[in-house]
């Protein structure tokens, strides 16, 4: 199984966006997530042992990043 968040950085003006959007992808960078983590662009697929530590990253951000989670049994490559 895996945990699936598709996110999406929001902010009013270029300059909000651009401020968050950086201070997001440090932040996720700087997590210990790369040798298990499914990603692309928009979406994250976690294991369950990881979903407690990406719900409160996400936290971390607010409202500036909107955030959908959803469960899986797999993910297949078309």
């Amino acid at each position: 199984m895996l945990v699936v968040y598709i996110y999406d950085v929001k902010a009013k003006d270029k300059k909000s966006f651009n401020r968050v959007k950086r201070l997001f992808y440090y932040h996720l960078n700087r997590l210990q997530i790369k040798k298990e983590v499914w990603k692309t662009k928009s979406t994250l697929a976690v294991p369950p042992k990881m979903e407690k530590t990406m719900d409160l990253f996400f936290r971390r951000f607010g409202k500036a990043v909107v955030v959908y989670k959803s469960y899986s049994e797999n993910i297949e490559r078309l």
